[in-house]
C-alpha cells in the first residue's frame, strides 16, 4: 500500500507542489495557517487537517514546506505538532529552506522518537513547483530517501532529485544554490546597468550573451524579467533575505571568505530597507540600477540613449 502523505505549509510553493501530488494519484492530508489555499487542495481531493499534529495522525510521509528554521520546530515540536501524533517508523521530510544546524538537531530529535528525517530544499521556484520540474537536494538517510523518492518525483524533476549527504548537508547545498543565484544575478544586473550607460539596449545585450558561454537560466529567465520590469513575486525578496541571513551565518561558522555572497546580502537588505520586501527577488536589480544612477526605460518611455550619462 503506498504511503499516505502529509502536507504542512500551503504557500506560494507548497499549494502546487500538494496539486501535484494529486495529480499522481496519491492520498494527501493538508494543512496552513492560511485557510484558502487549503480550500483549493481539498476542492483538487486533498483531505482537510486542523493542525500538525492532525496531518501526522493520518500520514506515513509528512512533508513540511514553512519560511524558516522556527516554524519547522513549531510545526514538528511544538503544541499539537506532528511529533505528537507520528507513528514510529514515519518519515518527516522537511523541503523549507533552513539553517543546516537547525536540520541536523530536528533530525536527531526526530531519531530519538522513533522517526527519519530528511532536508530535502528545492529549487526552481514557483514555476517549477507548478511544473513539477523542482530540483531537491536532499540530506539525511538513503533508505528513507528510496523510500520517499516516488513521492519528491512527484513534484520534481527524477534527474535532480539527489542525495548529497547526512542530514543538513541538503540545506548546505542550497545555501550553495542561492549564494550561485544571487552572484549570477547580481552580475546580470551589473552588465545590464553597463549597456544603460553606454547607451545601448539591454535586451540585445542579453539576446547577444545567451549565445555564448555568458547564458544562464539566470540571464534568460531574470534577465526578461529585469528588462520587463515584472517584479510579481515568483519567489519574494523577504524570503531570499531570510536565506541569505542562512549563506552568511554558514559561511562565517566554516570561515569562508565569501566577498561575492556579501555584496548579494547588501543589495538585498538595500532592497528591504527600501520597502520592496514582497517584490520578486530578481528585483536586486533596481537596488544595482540605483547605485549605478541609472533610471532603466518603461514601454512608451524615453528611449535608453537618455540614459547615458
Amino acid at each position: 500500500m503506498p504511503d499516505r502523505v502529509g502536507f504542512i505549509g500551503l504557500g506560494l510553493m507548497g499549494k502546487p507542489m500538494v496539486l501535484n501530488l494529486l495529480k499522481k494519484g496519491f492520498a494527501v492530508t493538508a494543512h496552513s495557517r492560511s485557510q484558502a489555499p487549503v480550500d483549493v487542495v481539498v476542492a483538487a481531493g486533498a483531505v482537510r487537517a486542523h493542525s500538525p499534529a492532525d496531518v501526522a495522525r493520518q500520514s506515513d510521509v509528512v512533508i513540511t514546506m514553512v519560511p524558516d528554521s522556527p516554524d519547522v520546530r513549531l510545526v514538528l515540536g511544538g503544541p499539537a505538532g506532528v511529533f505528537e501524533t507520528l507513528a514510529p517508523g514515519s518519515v518527516i521530510v522537511d523541503m523549507s529552506t533552513i539553517a543546516p544546524a537547525a536540520a541536523r538537531d530536528l533530525a536527531a530529535r526526530a531519531s530519538a522518537r522513533g522517526f527519519t528525517m530528511l532536508d530535502a530544499p528545492v529549487s526552481g521556484g514557483e514555476i517549477g513547483a507548478i511544473n513539477g520540474t523542482l530540483s531537491i537536494m536532499v540530506g539525511g538517510d538513503a533508505a528513507a530517501l528510496a523510500r520517499v523518492r516516488p513521492i519528491l518525483e512527484a513534484m520534481g524533476n527524477p534527474e535532480r532529485i539527489v542525495h548529497i549527504g547526512e542530514a543538513g548537508a541538503g540545506q548546505v547545498c542550497k545555501a550553495c544554490n542561492q549564494i550561485c543565484i544571487g552572484g549570477a544575478l547580481a552580475a546580470v544586473s551589473e552588465a545590464f546597468a553597463i549597456a544603460y550607460k553606454s547607451g545601448i539596449d539591454p535586451a540585445k545585450v542579453r539576446e547577444a550573451l545567451l549565445g555564448g558561454f555568458a547564458a544562464s537560466r539566470v540571464l534568460e529567465v531574470h534577465g526578461e524579467r529585469i528588462l520587463a520590469q515584472n517584479y510579481v513575486p515568483g519567489f519574494k525578496t523577504k524570503l531570499y533575505h531570510k536565506d541569505f541571513g542562512i549563506v552568511m551565518q554558514t559561511v562565517h561558522e566554516l570561515g569562508v571568505p565569501a566577498h561575492v555572497a556579501a555584496a548579494v546580502e547588501q543589495y538585498i537588505s538595500a532592497l528591504m530597507a527600501a520597502g520592496h520586501a514582497e517584490r520578486d527577488y530578481s528585483s536586486l536589480a533596481t537596488a544595482v540600477f540605483a547605485a549605478a544612477g541609472v533610471q532603466p526605460g518603461v514601454p512608451g518611455g524615453p528611449p535608453v540613449a537618455e540614459y547615458r550619462r
